[in-house]
């Protein structure tokens, strides 16, 4: 038999752990989706322009001091991987994933996906990273845009005039580079634009790099702008994808972005947009994402660097 003493010690001690549960589950609760999830907010480094290679000690400096620690390279900026990583390094932030080009376009040095695999797996060890991912696809073999041409527009023509075959060749590269490159750990992916998704048929260039691509050998890297860009609700993309794509673009769209198909974009950063991150990064999470970056097109508003401390603090504090 308990006394009443030990009664009402046991009942308030019982008291004391429910309120301190209660108040736990509250603070778990209240973290953001990322602290909550124990995922770094990392930054694709092609939003600070190619002006970031000038000087990788500030530019490493500059995003760590906002928070970021996961970094995605669009290039090397002309540096080797070891003179890249040394500045990594000193600023510490650490490099997941670089983005190889099919080639290096006249350059004689310089990594590509079509250098060769171990040279590949070599540049990405540097780095420390086991990531690479083709930025685009393949452009079609006669594409001569003239000088004074719209970039964007001769690049649109030609795909359309491509067809399904450059998708389908695209997917055969991929498929091929991966079998290479697996072996040496080195893990392959494709990042989306809104080129993808334009009709060719019954089809279009995004259901072909699906039914084509091994998922075995090749993922994705999806661009959230520009799958809303292409008229399509990110989430419910995510979530017909899972299992296919392991890293995500954090990149939002302004109020005014139209659909389209033609490489046109109106940006925004993440949290000042029209997109529902609340709903978007769980179902990224759920489709088996591993790495999100944040990403930010041109023209910017802002500063570049206030552009990605602006994105940096809606995603800190963002409930999800």
């Amino acid at each position: 038999m308990i006394g009443t003493g030990r009664r009402a010690f046991l009942k308030g001690g019982i008291a004391t752990i429910m309120a301190l549960s209660t108040k736990s589950a509250s603070a778990r609760s209240a973290r953001g989706f990322f602290a909550r999830n124990g995922r770094p907010i990392g930054l694709q480094l092609y939003t600070l322009g190619e002006e970031a290679g000038n000087d990788l000690d500030a530019t490493f400096a500059a995003v760590a001091e906002i928070g970021y620690r996961d970094i995605e390279l669009p290039n090397l900026y002309g540096h080797t991987p070891a003179e890249v990583r040394a500045a990594a390094d000193k600023a510490g932030v650490s490099i997941s994933s670089l983005h190889l080009a099919m080639s290096t376009q006249g350059a004689t040095t310089g990594l590509s996906l079509s250098s060769s695999p171990s040279e590949i797996a070599d540049g990405l060890g540097a780095l420390g990273a086991r990531r690479a991912v083709l930025p685009i696809a393949l452009f079609p073999e006669n594409f001569r845009p003239k000088m004074d041409a719209n970039i964007q527009a001769a690049i649109v023509e030609a795909f359309a005039a491509a067809g399904a075959d450059i998708w389908k060749r695209t997917a055969a590269v991929l498929n091929e580079r991966g079998t290479a490159l697996k072996p040496l750990g080195v893990s392959l992916g494709y990042h989306n634009h809104n080129l993808e998704f334009a009709p060719i048929g019954n089809t279009t260039g995004w259901d072909i790099l699906v039914a084509e691509c091994d998922p075995a050998l090749v993922d994705f890297e999806v661009d959230v702008g520009w799958i809303a860009t292409a008229g399509l609700d990110p989430a419910v993309f995510l979530a017909k994808h899972k299992g296919r794509v392991s890293q995500l673009h954090v990149k939002d769209v302004a109020a005014s972005n139209s659909v389209n198909f033609a490489l046109s974009m109106q940006p925004a950063e993440v949290g000042s947009g029209k997109l529902d991150w609340a709903r978007i990064l769980p179902a990224a999470q759920a489709a088996g994402v591993q790495h999100f970056y944040v990403e930010q097109e041109a023209p910017f508003a802002l500063p570049r660097l206030e552009s990605i401390r602006r994105s940096f603090a809606f995603l800190s504090g963002l409930q999800a």
